[in-house]
């Protein structure tokens, strides 16, 4: 009797065993099925995403009293579409960027704003590291630019108070080399405003309607990172007098100077977007550029004069190992008729000067000699366009 009770026990535990394995492989398979649920369900949402039509992106021009919006796609024309269910027609704004459905031309999704990364990369992320102290023989010219942009960026109460508007846009202009660039650095750096930095010749693009759309961005980041400071460096390269050539390429350089004409128009003289232009060929620009209310400040940075020379000479100088024998007013005499930035040159040279030499300190002997360098390199440079032009 008792060993049919062990028998019928075994059995009992070898059931109860079995049951267990079973149990544990269900489960296995249960897992494995959830994953391999989860692997269809991506691989049908990937197929739909492949197999489903792309969708136009259009902007919002008007919204109907119908609830039907008028939209600008970027494939085509204007049209005249519906909004899907999903999105309620208060969210829809105009100016905003919009996805349509291809088969029924209705508004399908709300796009988020975005920034071009051409435009974005314009802006100078770090500050320009250059101070008013590191400028040379242009204090007139720092106290007009602190006086129409700084103070008007820091205090415009004062302006409010004594009911005066500041110029909304100041033109710099004068040879190459004369410090243009530095200025608008160095009153970006005092005035602790966000500096965007356009070339023109970037507003020039290769479609039509490009070059308006890109002067049209450029001054919508400045409101956003206001306060801020728009510098268009060699404005000449679209601001040219207009001329009825008749080529696509001059009309669309003339639809960029208009656009940014009419930007300019939009501008509050108190508001904390300052814009400076720099140019070598003033005579060149376009009168509706220069009429008040635009570049109403002209600011002329020209060749430093022999004072100007020497400051220069010694703010370079300071910054350089050199020996006791540096006399800057011969330096500026012999420099005359050099820019700021020929002077930087001569700085340079006379330092490869002295290391070809072996020296460990530059000396007056070679800053002469780089100042023959520079202006016999000049020389050429001139009679070679001069030569050219003959």
């Amino acid at each position: 009797m008792s060993g049919e009770l062990d028998v019928s026990r075994d059995n009992s535990d070898n059931y109860e065993q079995i049951i267990r394995l079973l149990e544990e492989k269900i489960n296995a398979l249960q897992t494995e099925a959830e994953s391999l649920r989860k692997e269809l369900n991506y691989y049908k949402s990937e197929l739909e995403k492949l197999l489903s039509p792309p969708l136009i992106e259009a902007t919002v021009l008007d919204i109907l009293d119908d609830g039907k919006v008028v939209v600008r796609s970027t494939s085509g024309p204007n049209l005249i579409v519906s909004v899907s269910n999903e999105i309620a027609m208060n969210d829809i704004k105009v100016g905003m960027s919009v996805a349509l459905n291809q088969r029924g031309s209705a508004i399908v999704k709300i796009l988020p704003e975005r920034e071009e990364p051409f435009i974005k990369s314009m802006e100078v992320s770090e500050k320009p590291n250059v101070k008013y102290s590191e400028i040379g023989g242009l204090d007139e010219q720092i106290q007009e630019l602190r006086e129409v942009i700084e103070m008007p960026l820091k205090n415009p109460e004062i302006f409010k108070e004594l009911g005066i508007q500041p110029p909304k846009g100041v033109l710099l202009f004068g040879p190459p080399g004369t410090g243009k660039t530095m200025l608008a650095k160095a009153v970006a750096t005092e005035s602790n405003a966000t500096f965007i930095h356009v070339i023109a010749s970037e507003f020039a693009q290769k479609f039509v309607g490009e070059g308006a759309k890109v002067v049209r961005e450029v001054f919508e980041l400045a409101r956003k990172k206001a306060p801020s400071i728009v510098f268009i460096d060699e404005i000449d390269a679209i601001g040219a007098k207009r001329v009825d050539l008749g080529t696509s390429g001059e009309r669309e350089i003339q639809r960029t100077l208009m656009q940014l004409l009419a930007e300019l128009d939009g501008f509050q003289p108190l508001d904390n977007v300052k814009i400076i232009a720099a140019t070598n060929r003033i005579d060149i620009l376009d009168p509706a550029l220069l009429r008040p209310g635009r570049f109403d400040r002209l600011i002329e940075i020209p060749l430093p004069n022999i004072e100007g020379r020497k400051q220069i000479f010694k703010i370079y100088t300071s910054k350089m190992k050199v020996s006791n024998d540096i006399d800057l007013d011969t330096l500026a005499k012999l420099s005359e008729g050099l820019s700021g930035a020929e002077i930087r040159n001569i700085c340079t040279e006379a330092g490869y000067i002295s290391i070809r030499e072996g020296k460990r300190e530059i000396s007056m002997k070679q800053f002469i000699e780089a100042i023959n360098r520079i202006k016999s390199k000049k020389k050429s440079e001139y009679k070679g366009r001069e030569e050219k032009y003959v």
